[in-house]
C-alpha cells in the first residue's frame, strides 16, 4: 500500500476571467508536469441581490459571469486531462434557488440554474471516461453568505428547524469526490433540511 501525502495549494485568480484563469492554471501546471487533477469543484459564486426590474446589468453579468462563466473557464481547462486520464469527479455548487428560483435573486437563480443544465449535460458526454458530474444544491448554510440573514425568521420556513453547517455540505461534496460515487452523476443533490425537496 502506498503512503499518500497530502497538499495543497491556493492559486488566486478570477474565475469570471477567462484569459486570468487560464494564466494562473496554465503556469500551475507548467510547474506541476506531473500533477493529475481528479477532482474539480465549482464553488465560485456571488450574489448581488435586488429585484429584476430595478436590477443594474452589472449585477446581473456580475452573477453569471462568476457561476456560469467561472465553470466554465475553469472546467475546460481540466476536462481534456480528465479525458485523456479517464477519471474524474466535477461537482457543481448550485443553490436552491437555482432549482426553485427565488424572489429577488433572479441573476443568481439564473446564474446557478444554468449551471444545473451544464451539469446535466455535460454528465452525459463524459461518463464513459469514468467521470461523474453533480450539483450540489445548498438550502440555508451558516457562512458568510447568510450571516446578515435573520436565521430565527428563516428556519420556520425550514423543517429541519434550522440552518446547516458548512461541513455537512463538505461531508457530500467529500462522498461525490469519492471513488464510492462512481454510479452516480447528472444528480441535483438538495441539501436543505427539507425547505425544497
Amino acid at each position: 500500500m502506498k503512503n499518500w501525502v497530502s497538499t495543497g495549494e491556493i492559486l488566486k485568480f478570477d474565475v469570471g476571467n477567462a484569459e486570468e484563469t487560464l494564466k494562473v492554471l496554465g503556469e500551475w501546471q507548467e510547474n506541476n508536469p506531473k500533477a493529475i487533477v481528479e477532482v474539480i469543484v465549482n464553488n465560485a459564486g456571488i450574489t448581488r441581490d435586488g429585484l429584476f426590474m430595478w436590477m443594474p446589468s452589472e449585477d446581473w453579468n456580475a452573477v453569471i459571469n462568476t457561476s456560469l462563466n467561472g465553470f466554465f473557464n475553469v472546467t475546460n481547462f481540466f476536462i481534456q486531462k480528465l479525458l485523456r486520464n479517464k477519471y474524474g469527479r466535477i461537482i457543481n455548487m448550485v443553490s436552491v434557488s437555482g432549482v426553485k428560483g427565488t424572489a429577488g435573486q433572479t441573476n443568481y437563480s439564473a446564474a446557478k440554474g444554468a449551471l444545473v443544465g451544464a451539469t446535466k449535460a455535460l454528465a452525459q458526454e463524459v461518463a464513459k471516461r469514468n467521470i461523474t458530474v453533480n450539483a450540489v444544491a445548498p438550502g440555508f448554510i451558516k457562512t458568510d453568505m447568510t450571516q446578515d440573514f435573520n436565521e430565527d425568521e428563516l428556519k420556520a420556513m425550514i423543517p429541519a428547524n434550522r440552518f446547516g453547517e458548512a461541513e455537512e455540505v463538505a461531508d457530500l461534496v467529500a462522498f461525490l469526490a469519492s471513488r464510492k460515487s462512481s454510479y452516480i452523476t447528472g444528480e441535483v443533490i438538495n441539501i436543505n433540511g427539507g425547505i425544497y425537496s
